[in-house]
């Protein structure tokens, strides 16, 4: 049977100027031929750029939101096919900062990234429960109904990346325990459609407990937020993640 790719994430976020750019040659220097899967995603005013500065090399570049419809009007949207043609290769869909506050719903998610397939990118569709659902014991209800409604049909090892991001955690310092994290993965491997799909996680992923959470079954990778601004930080990650 084949296995999960391991893949380092990382989402920027609103965050990053050309200026910022320094940081992923950093990066592409100390990642010359990587032994995992490394992607940065920054803002949509980067991709073309940062692919540009990182072309010819392992690390690839992802964009962090795309719309549904191939064109049209949609004043101030772009769509998947103009992040393919900028460069990326995956696009973030469904994060919980989009869900909260922008009103995504899962179906909307599932629209994206069969649009996102349709373009040829790799969709990395996030799930995750509040501190309200967690601490309601609603975690497994609310994260297997977000996996089940937000993947297309016909999504696969190769077209779909699933990330597990409890919303409590997300840049809070906050971290669920080990346990809490491999209940959910374990979960999520025995429900996706194709046993080789990449569970990354995601909530305050740092240098100091990528190790121990890329020790846990079911854990491909991280999608990590503040700390794929800085090369460093980010390099660390990445070597925990080769070593695991």
């Amino acid at each position: 049977m084949q296995e999960a790719c391991k893949l380092a994430a990382g989402n920027w976020k609103m965050n990053g100027l050309r200026a910022d750019l320094i940081e992923a040659r950093a990066l592409a220097r100390a990642f010359p031929a990587p032994d995992c899967g490394v992607l940065l995603c920054p803002p949509a005013t980067l991709i073309a750029s940062m692919a540009e500065a990182l072309h010819g090399g392992p690390i690839m570049v992802g964009g962090q939101d795309c719309h549904a419809a191939a064109s049209g009007a949609h004043t101030g949207d772009i769509s998947a096919r103009m992040l393919a043609d900028a460069g990326a290769r995956h696009v973030i869909l469904g994060h919980s900062e989009r869900r909260a506050d922008h009103g995504e719903s899962s179906e909307t998610v599932a629209a994206k990234a069969q649009a996102a397939h349709g373009a040829g990118l790799v969709a990395i569709i996030c799930v995750g429960e509040t501190e309200a659902e967690r601490d309601a014991g609603q975690t497994l209800e609310v994260v297997m109904g977000q996996l089940r409604e937000s993947l297309p049909e016909g999504a696969t090892a190769a077209n779909s990346v699933i990330a597990y991001e409890p919303v409590w955690a997300i840049g809070t310092g906050r971290t669920p325990t080990l346990e809490q994290i491999a209940e959910v993965h374990d979960a999520l491997r025995a429900a996706v459609p194709d046993a080789a799909m990449s569970l990354l996680y995601g909530g305050s992923v740092k240098p100091g407990n990528a190790a121990e959470i890329f020790a846990i079954a079911n854990v491909n990778g991280a999608l990590v937020g503040g700390a794929s601004l800085k090369a460093e930080d980010f390099g660390a990650i990445i070597a925990a993640l080769e070593a695991s």
